[in-house]
């Protein structure tokens, strides 16, 4: 089988390869004719698409989540390293959409996306001798799956946006310049292909060099947050409970297990940004941020993102186990042995002790979702549906009695429950990239209250989205910018 279709210059990476890891990396780009004439290539295509979450220092995994969105919340601000007008726009919400970090969460989803739409499509075409039918249909379920995640990622981010579900075959206008879909429209083509990839393997069933694909319970638990992203809090509840009952998962013993390299992909971890430092893949970025700047021997970047001062810090007790893996207030230095007290806390989730003086090398993933979040999954939407039950309360717990605090009591009501269940999800998950979805989906007045509380008092109804770059108005005749950016 030959294939004509053009790629897009560097959508896809492709290199000889013996077997499917994950963090095989691809040696060469291939003319189109090379591309999906077997297994091999297939699975190294589905591969390089995994890799377009974190595969840059600055890619949407691996840091851009950080300094494009999660500055536009009531935990961060930018530091006095941050220098960079765009972010320091985000942090103090002056943003516009001339952002660059508003086109770069554009371009490079869309980019996957479109290397998630070839693999769709041209894996679905290669010669049956030539390929595993089992393994066809998982790497086509796993580019389904991927799709996904960046179209949700979109769809809250930008509202309506562009469902494009075929590969870029030319420079057409009549191709390259879509119209925005509705939200509703985004969101039925999620749902549709996570559905499809939850006949993916189980996370069990995957061999070493396949651990970190997407799985069965992966796509369920994605799910399960888009239902409860729409408010269908019965799904919700549904596709939780068969994450827990079935998949397999449960929580590490203790909170600082999710973050050892030596427990990577885990029992906890559905699914993660998988980073491997010092071995010329791609090391996580955000450990440096987790890391002070001015003690000698550490070469952090701290300084570059702050908490907000008087907030998530001072929000959890003192005797939270999960304080000391989030946040630092002082090291010692590796050169002088002397103990540094820092200004204020530091975020400190990342920081790598296996190389101290060089933490762009960290080897921690980024957990995208795990399963403290599917139990917190299950006690929001059991809340919503029937008040603060018992199943509500034991789920919620789950989580809290890992981390040495007290279980929530059946003293609280709907309302009280629902925000113990919020600022639980900010202390168990923060630096995980969940604050600012969980701020926006509460709606406007949450939102403004809880960045005015913390600050940023130009916090308006309309930061409840982000503008669509004014780089893709000016490319795409069709595209229209989001209403409430209009005049702003």
């Amino acid at each position: 089988m030959k294939i004509t279709h053009i790629l897009l210059a560097g959508t896809i990476l492709i290199g000889s390869v013996s077997c499917s890891k994950l963090d095989e990396k691809p040696e060469s780009l291939l003319v189109s004719e090379q591309f999906y004439l077997n297994e091999n290539q297939a699975v190294s295509a589905v591969n390089g698409s995994y890799r377009k979450l974190y595969e840059s220092g600055q890619s949407i995994y691996n840091s851009l989540f950080q300094i494009a969105v999660e500055m536009a919340t009531d935990d961060y601000e930018a530091g006095p390293r941050a220098r960079n007008a765009h972010v320091r726009a985000i942090s103090n919400l002056t943003h516009d959409a001339s952002n660059d970090r508003m086109e770069q969460l554009w371009k490079q989803s869309y980019d996957a996306i479109n290397a998630s739409n070839q693999n769709i499509e041209y894996i679905a075409q290669i010669d049956t001798e030539k390929i595993n039918e089992f393994i066809r249909q998982r790497l086509i379920n796993e580019a389904k799956f991927l799709r996904a995640l960046h179209y949700f990622n979109l769809v809250r981010w930008f509202g309506p946006v562009p469902l494009v579900l075929q590969p870029a075959t030319s420079l057409s206008g009549d191709e390259l310049y879509v119209a925005k879909a509705t939200e509703k429209e985004v969101y039925l083509q999620i749902i549709a292909d996570l559905k499809d990839a939850e006949n993916l393997p189980q996370y069990k069933s995957y061999g070493d060099n396949d651990k970190g694909r997407a799985s069965s319970g992966a796509a369920k638990s994605i799910l399960a947050k888009v239902y409860l992203t729409q408010q269908d809090w019965s799904n919700a509840k549904l596709k939780a409970h068969e994450v827990i009952d079935k998949e397999g998962y449960d929580l590490f013993p203790e909170f600082t297990d999710v973050f050892n390299i030596d427990m990577k992909n885990g029992i906890e971890h559905i699914f993660s940004a998988q980073f491997k430092g010092n071995s010329g893949y791609q090391g996580n970025s955000l450990a440096s941020r987790s890391a002070p700047t001015d003690i000698p021997g550490i070469n952090g970047d701290y300084a570059d993102a702050w908490h907000a001062e008087g907030g998530l810090y001072n929000s959890f007790s003192s005797q939270d186990k999960r304080l000391s893996t989030t946040f630092t207030i002082g090291m010692t230095s590796p050169i002088d042995g002397k103990y540094y007290a820092l200004a204020k806390p530091q975020f400190h989730k990342y920081y790598d002790e296996s190389v101290v003086g060089n933490q762009s090398q960290s080897s921690k993933n980024l957990p995208i979702i795990r399963y403290a979040e599917v139990l917190l999954i299950l006690a929001e939407a059991e809340n919503e549906l029937n008040g603060p039950s018992s199943l509500a309360q034991a789920a919620i717990n789950k989580v809290r009695v890992r981390a040495d605090i007290d279980p929530v009591g059946a003293d609280l009501i709907k309302d009280t429950f629902r925000e113990a269940v919020f600022e639980e999800r900010r202390k168990e998950l923060t630096f995980e990239y969940q604050r600012w979805f969980d701020l926006v989906r509460r709606g406007a007045t949450y939102y403004v209250t809880k960045l005015k509380a913390a600050g940023k008092i130009n916090a308006a109804p309309r930061h409840l989205h982000f503008p669509t770059p004014q780089r893709e108005l000016n490319l795409n005749p069709n595209l229209k910018q989001h209403p409430d950016w209009i005049n702003n």
